[in-house]
């Protein structure tokens, strides 16, 4: 499990790059261990994959999960609820940001800079080795850069998900540790940690290892599949 995350915790990422998934899972994992969490959805770029999907779970969790206006719900345009600025403000133990992807997504991010201003925030980009734009060192610093232009925030860490969805193996895992590692290396911030989706959670060698895992279950799927139990 990734510890040591506190306050505010903005998630950003490339298309693909799993980072709601991410959101969610840290969220979860941070409830159940007793922490008082809240949750932001703004994410208004992609209209498949969003945080807000994970609402029926956060209920049952008792996780606050701010989202737009319900007339903006489907809509992606840049239009951000002023409960979240309030969120921002307002002390818990963490508050996760679930941000759009690439720039534009960072360009929202850029709307609530001054809720942001006097307040440290933790900024992990999600990175796949296994997606477009990230499947280099060189393309991942790129799309840091490019969140980090349009933000205006810098990005202080890592969390490398080598993630095929069902064809994940085991040597997946550590092939995109090793490629995260060096991500982190080239950049000099630290990785955060890795994940692992499902029953590859404890296959993986911890002494192989140098950062967190972060078991993951999926809970965006499509809808004739069923979420995983958390």
């Amino acid at each position: 499990m990734i510890t040591g995350l506190n306050g505010i915790v903005i998630i950003v990422g490339n298309y693909g790059s799993g980072k709601t998934e991410v959101s969610i899972n840290l969220a979860v994992q941070a409830k159940r261990a007793g922490r008082d969490v809240r949750v932001a959805d703004l994410d208004l770029v992609n209209p498949y994959f969003r945080t807000r999907e994970a609402r029926a779970l956060f209920d049952r969790m008792g996780i606050p999960l701010v989202l737009p206006p319900g007339q903006y719900m489907q809509a992606d345009l840049p239009i951000l609820d002023p409960a979240v600025a309030g969120l921002i403000r307002r002390d818990s133990d963490l508050t996760i940001l679930d941000v759009g992807g690439d720039d534009v997504g960072a360009t929202v991010l850029a709307a609530l800079a001054d809720a942001l201003r006097n307040r440290d925030a933790t900024v992990l980009q999600v990175i796949n080795p296994n997606r477009p734009y990230t499947d280099t060192v060189a393309g991942c610093l790129r799309v840091q850069a490019e969140i980090e232009s349009r933000s205006k925030l810098k990005v202080t860490g890592w969390i490398g998900n080598a993630n095929l969805i069902d064809d994940t193996t085991l040597e997946d895992l550590y092939a995109g540790y090793t490629f995260a590692k060096q991500v982190a290396d080239r950049s000099g911030l630290p990785l955060f940690g890795i994940t692992a989706m499902g029953a590859l959670a404890a296959q993986v060698d911890p002494e192989r290892l140098t950062c967190p895992i972060l078991p993951m279950q999926r809970q965006l799927v499509p809808p004739w599949l069923k979420a995983g139990k958390i």
